[in-house]
């Protein structure tokens, strides 16, 4: 099969032999210097896949069609969410209809077409000017992800407001959890949404992903509402305006994307 076509549900329902010899192709086809496939032993037959391409170590994310974005109406907030979010209307002004604020803050549902692809396990570091980004991204081979494969491939197909379920750990920000599920590799394999201050590039300027470059963490604005630029439907659009706008002193990161 054409492996850009390879679904989510395909790859599920494989046998280790057949992912192994899927995989076992593409790092041929690709001259990958290794590759490997393990298996999670989920109630999904999860399994990730790696190939390590010119020293860069990449994950298999199958496609097809998913759910992206979150429906704020059917949100329900934990009793600690909304406390932590009345904490912060009350301290700095945030709408006190939290549905009101999620319906800003992260992308709405939407059903989509994801391709099979290659997708960097850890973030890169381009240095480019904002404008320049997309070229010299593709002179290392690769392509910034969109903001739909950067979503899906964070969330793998979840479904919940985290990548690992409705629930963010009790720490007060991510920044400062050294251990927690925002740590631990997604189901993908993929190392992301790990750290606001770390936000990535995605192939439209106006929309960044994985974090707000810190501004919830460092202004103490409660618990909630530092978590939440780690969900993957998560959109910072002020910080989209100041990297433009040359107000931003540091470069987004980059997931390196390798078609199929």
């Amino acid at each position: 099969m054409d492996a850009g076509e390879l679904t989510l549900a395909e790859w599920r329902a494989w046998s280790d032999e057949e992912r192994r010899a899927l995989v076992a192709g593409l790092a041929g086809r690709l001259g990958a210097d290794s590759w490997a496939v393990e298996t999670s032993g989920g109630p999904e037959g999860g399994a990730t896949a790696r190939l390590v391409l010119r020293g860069r170590t990449f994950a298999l994310v199958p496609g097809g069609e998913a759910r992206l974005g979150v429906d704020p109406a059917a949100f329900t907030p934990t009793p600690e969410q909304a406390e932590s979010y009345a904490g912060s209307c009350r301290d700095f002004g945030f709408p006190e209809d939290l549905r009101a604020h999620l319906a800003e803050a992260l992308s709405q549902p939407r059903t989509v077409r994801i391709p099979a692809l290659l997708v960097g396990v850890e973030p890169e570091e381009v240095e480019a000017d904002w404008e320049e980004l997309p070229e010299a991204v593709a002179a290392l081979g690769w392509r910034l992800p969109t903001p739909d494969e950067w979503e899906y491939a964070c969330g793998a197909g979840g479904g919940t407001l985290f990548r690992w379920g409705a629930e963010h750990p009790p720490a007060a920000d991510p920044f400062s959890a050294a251990t927690g599920p925002h740590r631990e590799p997604n189901a993908f394999g993929l190392r992301i949404a790990r750290d606001p201050y770390q936000p990535e590039a995605t192939s439209e300027p106006g929309v960044l992903c994985g974090g707000d470059g810190g501004e919830a963490t460092c202004g103490g604005y409660g618990a909630f509402l530092a978590w939440l630029p780690l969900a993957p439907a998560y959109r910072d659009r002020g910080l989209a305006e100041m990297l433009e706008s040359g107000d931003y002193p540091d470069a987004p990161l980059v997931r390196p994307v390798i078609d199929l």
